[in-house]
Order: structure tokens, then sequence, then C-alpha cells
């Protein structure tokens, strides 16, 4: 039996599918089973993986149900003591296995590995950026206002602790790896290896880039996690929807500079500063309303021109 069960649900991913593959089978901890499940691909994913040779690939298919399904159907096969999830586009550093399985030795109370991650383009080249958060043992009222986890493919999770809270939320239309760190971190604890083992791809195709999903999906996460929560987590209601809009009005800005996401960013910061007015004394707020309404009154060239400009005036003058 396999120390690590890795997952990796896969839908029409033959661009990005090999790499993802061969970050796993590069690890310098060797001792995994890896569960590709081909959720109904009509491209050449199935193709490229049936052309990598090696005993511990397991590809199972189904017809197209959603990357959660995908990753429940990969928990029911598992067969290792530890589980780690990875989206068929992002990538691994060599010793993310061996590291994050070392910090759950270390800690044997926590439940839950992170690492911190880095971003990278669709061609694979990094990005400005990152999450590189030390956040460890009791953090569920963190995790409540905030995902530093990042993404599905970051951590490692001892199964017992599936078992102990549950698979993915499959009703929830986005939002679900945050839901699940949540309920994993009501009863567990968390660590932390301190240097990006993640490589997170950012695609314009991704779901992520669909706001409006995003916002529904966090509501749906958000209310589901304070439905029975103690009373203190309960008044936290405001300043978890304030930080959730906050970062949406974020995501609507860095897609691109329009008048269709500028007014989506508007109403994503009204609602933020409506549930947390402070917001308001942060420098970097009102950065974010005059690109709000440069984006809004002017054509999107004009708009790109003047951000641009407002940035390398503030970078020549740090």
């Amino acid at each position: 039996m396999p120390t690590i069960s890795v997952i990796i649900p896969a839908y029409n991913a033959e661009k990005t599918i090999q790499e993802t593959i061969e970050s796993v089978l590069n690890q310098t901890f060797q001792d995994f089973e890896l569960i590709i499940i081909n959720d109904g691909s009509t491209d050449k994913t199935l193709e490229i993986i049936s052309n990598l040779s090696d005993s511990r690939i397991k590809v199972f298919s189904f017809p197209n149900s959603g990357a959660q399904k995908s990753r429940n159907r990969g928990i029911s096969l598992a067969t290792g003591e530890y589980l780690s999830f990875i989206d068929a586009d992002d990538l691994w550093t060599p010793d993310k296995l061996e590291m994050q399985l070392k910090a759950l030795k270390n800690n044997p109370e926590a439940g839950v590995a992170y690492s911190w991650t880095d971003y990278i383009d669709e061609s694979g080249q990094r990005l400005p950026g990152g999450q590189y958060f030390k956040i460890t043992n009791h953090v569920y009222e963190r995790l409540l206002l905030g995902d530093f986890i990042g993404s599905g493919s970051n951590p490692l999770i001892r199964k017992e602790a599936f078992l102990a809270v549950g698979t993915f939320d499959e009703s929830l239309v986005g939002g679900q790896d945050w839901e699940m760190w949540i309920r994993l971190a009501s009863k567990y604890q968390f660590t932390v290896v301190k240097r990006p083992q993640i490589l997170y791809r950012q695609s314009a195709h991704s779901w992520s880039v669909n706001l409006e999903r995003q916002e529904k999906g966090y509501n749906q996460v958000i209310e589901k996690s304070l439905a029975n929560a103690p009373e203190p987590i309960q008044k936290l209601r405001k300043q978890i929807l304030a930080n959730r809009y906050k970062f949406l009005t974020f995501d609507a800005l860095e897609s691109s500079v329009n008048r269709k996401h500028s007014l989506m960013a508007a109403r994503f910061l009204w609602i933020a500063v409506k549930n947390q007015p402070k917001l308001l004394a942060n420098p970097v707020i009102w950065i974010v309303i005059i690109k709000i309404f440069i984006g809004t009154l002017f054509p999107p060239e004009l708009g790109s021109f003047f951000i641009n400009f407002i940035k390398r005036g503030k970078k020549n003058n740090e």
C-alpha cells in the first residue's frame, strides 16, 4: 500500500497534463500512487496519459461530471495514508511531497500541511506575486477570513481527516476548496512548509476568471460555514464578507481594464466597504477606486495606458 495517493482530475487538459504528471513522477518522495480521473475528456488527454509508462499511474474514465466529483471519485479509489490533489494544469516542485510529509510527521496533531505558492502563466513562466503565509496550528478563524491555502493543488492531508469531515461538497458552484479547508480546520491543526512548492497556473480560460460564479460560490461557502458555527465566529460575518468582496474587487481589476470589469469591481468594492467601512482608511483602496474610475470612463486602450503610467510613477518613487 502506498504512503500517499495523488489525485488528478483531468478534463480536456491535453496542453498541460503531461507536464503536470511529470512534476508528480519526478518527486523526491516516490512511495505514492497517481490516480488520474479522466472526466469525459474529448481531446487527446487520455491518449497522452496512456502513452506514459509508470506502474504507479492508475487511470479511470467517467462521463464529464466536474472537478469536485472527480476528486471525490479519486478519494474513494485511494489506498494511501495521505492524500494530495493537483489540477491538470498546475505543477509541483520536486520536493513538495517529501517536505509536506515531513511536516506532518513532525506535527502529529496536524491534519493538513500546506506550502507557499508561486504563479505561472500559460507557457509556464513565473509571474509576479504569490502566497507566502506562515499561519499554523488552529487556523479555523483565520481561514474563514480568507483562503490562505490558495488552491486545491496545495495541501497534503491525512486520509483519516477526510474520513472525519467528509468529501468535497459537489453542490457548491465555487469555493469548494476553501469550504473543504474550513471544515478540516474546524477539527484539525495545520502546518506549513515555508517554501514555494506549488506553481499555480493563471489562465484566461480558468474558471476562476468567472467572477459571477466566484461570487455565488463564496457566498454559498460563507452561509454554509456560518450556519452552525459558534457565536463568536458568527460575529465575524461582516468581516468575512468584506474580505471576500475586497479580493473579488482585486480579481475583477486584475483581468483587464475595461468598463464591464470596472463596474463589477465597483459593485464588489461597495459591498466590501458597506460591511467594513474602515477599508476606506487604506490607501490601497483609494488606488483601486482611481483604477475603477479610469476603467469605467475610458476605452480599454486608454485606460491601460493610464494604469501603466500610474504604476511606473509609483515604481519610480519607491
